[in-house]
């Protein structure tokens, strides 16, 4: 009892020491903020939903990043099965403050929170939380098909971390300074299909209360029955009876990932990354856990209510054409195989919706992301309540001329002295724009309105005004400037998807 006391008095004493429901946790002093890394929130058992933590007495160390999720089919240092960990930035743990909880990006299948600190961003008066949780074939390896009830779920765990992590939010964050009836959900790439999905997740509801999705409109088309053929496909690769499913519990974790890339191959087929659909070891719709895959083209109705903001960077994945010089037809020779005869068409439109174009920016302009972007700002704004804002990020970095998928991270982070090679002397403009960007996201997780005082007022989008916010070295409002140009790259670049929900078959 003496000791109990002795070590409470010590937590009091120490402002780096918060109580938790599972333990004290000590924190540190990261640029002037106060850092929580590696808490742990759940236990993970390879497909099997998260399971409470057990709690400890002593005070836990989370002054360094926890485990990240297995990935890239090898055992990396730092990396885990027992991945579910969670941090938090904030610089008042006395606060009520909102809460922006953050998905990082890299698909459903690599990835860490480790890459978008959260100090710079909780200094606009909101508390960041960030999470790992399991990927790729840990986090989504259907075994339904087996009928052993205990693998009911095993397809969609990786999210259901997410969904414990928010839980996690809503029993602790307060102790952090943060309001659990104030959470933003938000995340690029990957982390911004984890945001469309939660959106879709019953047990996820009134768990969070605003969202952001950061060029994450790339489509997942797992239907059950294909995560189901997928998962005995596996079992069939590991030489595992369909009834004997607990058996791949004692499977290595490299072999298994490798098994899981061949069960692709002679099942659904294998993904290319970077193309605009996604399927295979990620999330499917059960009817329970995840009642619809989002984007498609908007959300489930239990998130009518959810103000959303949704945009693309101006380039993302598209490989750029700035390192060289290049005549108009030049430029239209390049994508002549992509648009065929309409390549007339996109070139006039493409002028319409940017007049100061150079000829490299047409086969340089993203391909993938905005189309879908525009489609499911129509749909939601035209369904939901709630408000919908769009915006695109049209920042170039001067090393390497485009304004790339995730460019955006460290701005709206305020994370610029991270940049690195991207971004080596940030100027005025830079900072400034970090701190408008970063600023917008801040106000947006607190009253649900983006807009920031002496910048252009922001309507909400609708697919009549089409109002677009422009992050970019000149900060503007633009309405409806390239539906067009979207319409053509869509009717052209998306032939793969449409040709699967025609026949329902990627063969």
């Amino acid at each position: 009892m003496a000791l109990a006391a002795a070590m409470l008095a010590g937590c009091k004493a120490d402002p780096f020491v918060v109580k938790t429901t599972n333990g004290p946790v000590r924190g540190f002093d990261e640029e002037g903020t106060m850092a929580f890394k590696g808490i742990p929130y759940a236990k993970a058992e390879r497909c099997m939903p998260p399971a409470p933590v057990e709690k400890w007495d002593t005070v836990l160390d989370c002054t360094q990043w926890g485990p990240q999720s297995l990935q890239n089919g090898r055992i990396q240092p730092g990396s885990s099965e027992e991945c579910c960990v969670l941090n938090v930035w904030t610089t008042d743990t006395k606060g009520k403050k909102p809460v922006m909880f953050w998905c990082h990006g890299g698909g459903f299948d690599s990835g860490t929170s480790a890459w978008n600190p959260g100090m710079g961003l909780c200094r606009k008066d909101v508390v960041v939380v960030s999470l790992n949780h399991r990927l790729n074939i840990i986090g989504f390896l259907d075994l339904s098909a087996t009928g052993d009830p205990k693998y009911k779920y095993s397809g969609n765990v990786g999210m259901m971390d997410a969904v414990r992590a928010l839980e996690w939010v809503r029993d602790n964050i307060e102790k952090f300074g943060g309001d659990p009836d104030n959470v933003t959900i938000f995340g690029e790439s990957g982390g911004g299909g984890k945001v469309g999905t939660l959106m879709c997740m019953p047990s996820a509801k009134g768990l969070f209360h605003k969202a952001i999705i950061m060029s994450g409109t790339i489509l997942n088309i797992n239907t059950k029955p294909m995560t189901e053929e997928l998962g005995l496909a596996v079992l069939d690769q590991l030489g595992i009876p369909h009834n004997e499913p607990d058996r791949i519990k004692d499977v290595p974790y490299d072999k298994l990932y490798q098994a899981g890339q061949r069960a692709l191959a002679a099942s659904i087929g294998t993904r290319t990354p970077g193309t605009p659909m996604m399927w295979g070891f990620g999330p499917t719709p059960d009817g329970e856990v995840l009642l619809q895959q989002p984007f498609q083209p908007d959300f489930a109705s239990i998130s009518d209510d959810i103000p959303l903001v949704i945009g693309t960077t101006f380039n993302e994945l598209q490989r750029g054409s700035y390192n060289r010089q290049m005549t108009l037809d030049e430029a239209k020779a390049n994508v002549k195989a992509t648009f065929e005869d309409d390549t007339d068409a996109y070139a006039e439109a493409f002028a319409k919706a940017w007049p100061d174009f150079i000829p490299q920016d047409l086969p340089s302009v993203d391909m993938m992301f905005r189309p879908k972007t525009i489609i499911c700002a129509d749909a939601v704004s035209a369904t939901k309540p709630a408000p919908v804002y769009n915006y695109m990020f049209t920042w170039k970095s001067p090393s390497t001329h485009i304004s790339a998928h995730g460019a955006e991270l460290n701005f709206c982070f305020n994370t610029l002295h991270l940049a690195g090679r991207d971004l080596p002397n940030p100027s005025e403009s830079d900072l400034r724009l970090a701190d408008r960007m970063a600023q917008s996201w801040a106000n947006f997780a607190h009253t649900g309105d983006p807009n920031v005082e002496g910048l252009p007022t922001w309507h909400p989008y609708t697919a009549q005004n089409g109002e677009c916010f422009m992050f970019g070295p000149e900060i503007q409002v633009r309405n409806n400037f390239d539906r067009e140009l979207s319409e053509i790259i869509d009717a052209h670049c998306f032939k793969k998807l449409d040709a699967f929900r025609a026949t329902g078959s990627l063969k």
